[in-house]
């Protein structure tokens, strides 16, 4: 299976609006045990110096979210109680902002995602930012990779999205975030089995 990655334009646009967009395509990583690759069904945005829940709130500038302060389209990893998470860096050069890729449904190297993962139910693969990492390969040592090139990147899907299909709502494990808990920066497609847990999040159309 042939993928053709996104070019930075993409990246570039405002935050909320590339959330949306990355459902429906395809999170791809190629490792020397072979590739595996899923389709992105959930996002969370993170809107830098004006959000509470976000690394970057206030301007902080730190080793950890130094790469969200360059070019938009560039990896951005962490590692959370454990857990590497993948973030897409957006917006302006200065304007630290990024999206969450929270959960992808798999589509390639199923049995490489198996073999990373354990003995557990397929929908329990890469239903959350940090299985899909674990899944995928995905490291903190692919911290500050392009995502319009191998060996991490993201590539055009098979059909987009339509609206009616995504739902938008709150963010998840944010609760200490004042205002910023309420934000409907989330957005997931609907009915899909890989989005994370709470599954029966209230939300509403975007």
């Amino acid at each position: 299976m042939d993928h053709k990655p996104l070019g930075a334009e993409f990246y570039k646009k405002p935050t909320l609006d590339v959330a949306r967009n990355l459902l429906g395509k395809v999170l791809v990583k190629e490792s020397p045990k072979g590739r595996a690759s899923g389709i992105i069904v959930e996002t969370e945005a993170y809107k830098g110096p004006e959000d509470r829940a976000a690394h970057s709130f206030g301007g902080r500038r730190t080793k950890r979210t130094e790469v969200m302060f360059g070019p938009a389209g560039f990896v951005y990893t962490y590692v959370m109680h454990t857990h590497c998470l993948v973030n897409v860096v957006c917006g302006e050069i200065g304007v630290p902002q990024a999206v969450l890729i929270r959960a992808v449904e798999p589509l390639e190297g199923e049995a490489l995602m198996f073999q990373r993962r354990g003995d557990r139910k397929r929908h329990e693969l890469t239903s959350g930012p940090g299985k899909l990492t674990k899944a995928l390969g995905i490291t903190k040592g692919d911290y500050g990779l392009r995502f319009d090139e191998p060996p991490l990147y993201i590539a055009h899907g098979e059909r987009e999205v339509s609206n009616e299909h995504v739902v938008a709502g709150p963010r998840i494990g944010i609760e200490n975030t004042g205002e910023a808990r309420d934000y409907p920066w989330r957005f997931w497609i609907e009915g899909n089995e890989f989005v994370s847990k709470p599954r029966k999040a209230q939300g509403a159309r975007s």
